[in-house]
């Protein structure tokens, strides 16, 4: 054996567990491993993990803040503007520097599997070249799949199909779509028509940002669930976002929920952005934003959450942190169950590896020895903690290291300095 790691604490409870790790994969776990002769590496009962894994991206966007200026009604709508403002002045070499900042960023927080969507509607494809060069830079350290995405409509946008099938041409990995952003809600739905049966041609997965508006009917996930079934693709559909569910009435839910599971389709809901964008029409009573996580899992329903958005025309803050999406999904869903706390781990860790179809990721024997050892004891106290990831492995390889939270105390009327792990 070439590592084990002695001592850790396992997301489904286990305590005392060693992972032995062979050729950059898991070869056993179990406690207290006869293994002798291989670098030891002591979690001292911290929790080992899988790697997060950010189902929901836009990666061409990071880091733009501010450019060509800021969003200062802070809606979706201003963001787009801004974003069409922004394209025609992008360049190859700014937009790869600011992703692979971004992936810096990410694998120092144990981020080491994205979904990015990247905009063909620019007929140069520039932002599609760039960021397939990025794949093919990161490709060693972190799994990046992109998704076509049509940002201002594959009917509202002149050329965008024939753009959409260049891009999946080039390498580009996922059919995307944004039907509440065509001109009517008849083409809307023909846009979910057009593209599912475009991806079911090419054997390829549909990832869609789909009803991301406050109109309680907008209805094209119930569209998405349809041609899904229809088309025989279970378990290669996924809506993205979903908010109009947030405002849609409990009765047409009750039907909707049950027609998403029979047609297999995967929900990401995005914890950060949704709250931010959605609403903003509102006085008060405000709506949260976001959709309807512990119903749409009480269904059966795989639920992941994604990040969207970091520093870019629709959000200035982030910075690649799942466990902050995860921390503000719990809140925002009202998630405070110990299991449903765990849950929301699950949806930036197995739950968004199943929907990109990764292979080889967990934490049984065989699986690729991809782990993060954070600075928490347990899942619960991981989103408490927002833990430090003292520990990110790839392929059996340390890539990234961070020394626990601690702070030292100099109290007055205290005798002596106190030193401790900060909320542990």
């Amino acid at each position: 054996m070439q590592t084990v790691i002695r001592n850790a604490s396992l997301p489904d409870g286990r305590t005392g567990i060693d992972i032995a790790i062979n050729h950059g994969r898991i070869a056993e776990v179990g406690p207290a491993l006869p293994v002798t002769g291989a670098r030891e590496i002591d979690a001292g009962g911290d929790l080992v993990t899988p790697p997060f894994v950010d189902a929901h991206f836009h990666m061409d966007a990071t880091l733009s803040f501010g450019l060509p200026r800021v969003n200062a009604s802070g809606t979706l709508l201003e963001g787009i503007a801004l974003w069409g403002e922004l394209k025609p002045q992008l360049t190859q070499d700014a937009l790869v520097e600011r992703a692979l900042q971004y992936c810096d960023w990410a694998v120092a927080r144990g981020l080491l599997a994205i979904r990015s969507h990247v905009d063909i509607c620019d007929p140069r494809l520039l932002a599609v070249e760039a960021l397939l060069d990025v794949k093919r830079q990161v490709a060693p350290y972190l799994d990046l799949q992109l998704v076509a995405f049509p940002q201002d409509g594959i009917l509202r946008s002149p050329g965008a199909f024939d753009n959409l099938k260049r891009a999946i041409a080039m390498g580009v990995d996922v059919v995307g779509g944004i039907p509440h952003f065509e001109r009517t809600m008849a083409d809307g739905a023909e846009s979910v028509r057009l593209l599912c049966e475009y991806a079911c041609e090419q054997g390829l997965m549909v990832d869609m940002h789909c009803d991301e508006s406050d109109d309680p009917l907008s209805r094209h996930i119930e569209t998405l669930a349809y041609h899904s079934q229809r088309l025989g693709m279970q378990g290669r559909v996924t809506g993205s976002h979903l908010t109009s569910m947030h405002s849609m009435d409990n009765y047409y839910v009750s039907k909707l929920l049950p027609l998403i599971r029979e047609a297999g389709v995967a929900a990401i809901a995005n914890p950060l952005i949704n709250i931010t964008l959605q609403g903003r029409h509102d006085s008060y009573p405000k709506r949260r934003g976001m959709t309807r996580v512990p119903e749409m899992l009480a269904a059966g329903i795989p639920v992941a959450f994604g990040h969207d958005c970091v520093m870019d025309p629709w959000y200035s803050l982030g910075s690649g942190d799942m466990l902050e999406v995860a921390h503000m999904g719990l809140h925002v869903a009202q998630m405070t169950g110990l299991q449903a706390m765990h849950e929301c781990f699950i949806a930036v860790t197995e739950t968004p590896a199943r929907i990109l179809g990764l292979q080889g990721y967990g934490l049984a024997p065989g699986c690729h020895a991809d782990l993060v050892l954070l600075d928490a004891a347990s899942t619960v106290e991981a989103l408490r903690l927002r833990a430090v990831r003292r520990l990110v492995m790839r392929r059996g390889e340390i890539v990234s290291e961070s020394p626990p939270a601690s702070a030292r105390l100099a109290l007055p009327g205290r005798p002596q300095h106190i030193n401790f792990r900060l909320g542990r």
